[in-house]
């Protein structure tokens, strides 16, 4: 981190030139009709505040900025995951274990979810929700200008000086409505601020400005006259850009540009002390939008279908994660619908049988109807699944499989199982008395179950990772 001295940094001056940016901006806006709106807007800096908080948090916004360098995460997967598997000989399943008799969940009934709403506020659509927030009209009065520090002062002050405690309480209620994640209010104040203003920095601005007011501690910092928005995060995000401010690591999560540096203060907003927990411990409750999907597979040369549905507003959602840590996803539920429909499909299959045959029946199905195909080639990205929607792609890789694979056989079954990370694969590895390649955790042996490696049993690893030691374990809650 590098002090910023008054006068070094032409964007944060707060002495003659920023008289002189008055009177350049005052001329730019009257010569496009538009004087008395920026007027309106250095007025407003001097109104009172709604909270005092924002008073302090204005004065604290004119002391000393400092420039703080881009550091990128590192990657999930330290060297490339392998681009093809040769799949395993084939090899019968010794009936062991004691006999599988699945008993159907019982889904819920489903309710629409309601929120009561002034329909004549501002509209946002929100996967699948027609929504409506209340709306100062002042807050349109906000212009990052100028492109500055002082910029941002004048639109917090115009925040700050309109009436925006209805909107809050109604941000709110809508995502208890929807049992929003605090990811999902996240992207429900992006889609509002995306709705009030057509200028990607002034939206940055308001995002900031309602996360803050929410208990989120987040903050804005300037890098080439533009507004980059940080987040503190309870979870690691993989691959993005991040910077150490106050011991605390922010992250950039709306990545349009990759900035070499910012420029931003330490302080973060009174009582913003939460971080984003991108944890999904219960999905949200979105409109129905059901779709189907049928995977066929063959085990022991018998050929068996999958049949089930998914919400695609959900799948939606879902896509719009960044790169966090595996646990996320490792303890995200599936949806209760389709785990149900799972369940009806393969029961015929399963009930009588041995559970030996149960867990390589789930294994062989996540290994074989699904394409393997690495993120880079699919995605054009590194891309970590939810179970939800490997089972909505055609094509996955090693932990999309992994996630899946584990949360199928701890639902069905109730068995112990980790996700297994090693420098450039994910496998499984399950607490069960059977032989074959394992590993240790917590002086436990577990037994490896790869749904990467095409046509192998549980106990099967890949020769090339049979004497490796994994890089570490995920668990499942």
């Amino acid at each position: 981190m590098q002090q910023n001295k008054d006068g070094e940094q032409g964007s944060f001056n707060l002495c003659g030139r920023f008289s002189l940016l008055i009177a350049l901006a005052a001329f730019s806006y009257a010569q496009a009709g538009d004087f008395e709106d920026f007027k309106e807007v250095q007025n407003a800096a001097f109104s009172e505040f709604k909270d005092k908080k924002d008073t302090q948090f204005d004065e604290y916004l004119k002391s000393q900025w400092s420039e703080y360098k881009t550091f990128i995460s590192p990657k999930l997967f330290s060297k490339p995951k392998p681009k093809v598997i040769s799949p395993a000989p084939q090899q019968s399943i010794a009936p062991r274990g004691p006999n599988i008799h699945l008993k159907l969940i019982t889904p819920p009934k489903v309710q629409p979810t309601k929120i009561a709403q002034n329909a004549k506020g501002l509209a946002v659509e929100y996967f699948g929700m027609s929504l409506y927030f209340t709306i100062d009209n002042n807050l349109k009065k906000a212009h990052f200008y100028p492109q500055n520090r002082e910029g941002i002062i004048n639109s917090f002050s115009v925040f700050a000086t309109s009436d925006n405690e209805v909107l809050l309480q109604e941000i709110r209620k809508a995502c208890k409505a929807m049992a929003l994640n605090d990811w999902g209010l996240y992207l429900l104040v992006q889609k509002i601020s995306g709705n009030i203003f057509y200028d990607f920095d002034d939206r940055k601005l308001f995002s900031w400005f309602l996360l803050n007011k929410l208990g989120y501690d987040t903050k804005v910092a300037l890098s080439d006259e533009h507004i980059v928005l940080l987040s503190l995060t309870k979870q690691s995000v993989y691959a993005t850009p991040s910077y150490e401010i106050a011991s605390k690591k922010y992250y950039l999560l709306s990545k349009e540009f990759t900035p070499r540096a910012i420029y931003t203060y330490e302080q973060s907003y009174p009582n913003a002390y939460k971080a984003l927990d991108f944890s999904l411990s219960k999905l949200p409750r979105f409109v129905q939008k059901r779709e189907k999907k049928q995977r066929k597979f063959t085990l022991n040369g018998k050929r068996y279908e999958v049949n089930y549905t998914y919400n695609k507003n959900l799948i939606d959602f879902m896509k719009t994660y960044p790169q966090v840590s595996y646990e996320v996803y490792f303890n995200a539920p599936l949806e209760t619908q389709t785990l149900r429909e799972i369940e009806t499909s393969v029961k015929p299959y399963l009930d009588g049988k041995k559970m030996n045959f149960g867990i390589n029946f789930l294994l062989r199905f996540v290994q074989s109807a699904f394409a393997y195909e690495r993120d880079q080639e699919h995605f054009k990205k590194e891309k970590v699944m939810f179970a939800q929607e490997t089972l909505y792609y055609d094509k996955s890789d090693c932990e999309d499989r992994a996630t899946l694979y584990a949360r199928l056989v701890k639902k069905f079954f109730g068995i112990s199982v980790v996700g297994v990370k090693y420098t450039n694969h994910m496998a499984t590895a399950l607490y069960i008395p059977l032989k074959g390649n394992s590993v240790k955790v917590h002086a436990r042996r577990y037994v490896i179950a790869d749904p990467t490696y095409i046509n192998a049993n549980v106990g099967e690893s890949m020769p090339k990772y049979r004497s490796v030691i994994p890089e570490y374990f995920i668990y499942m809650k």
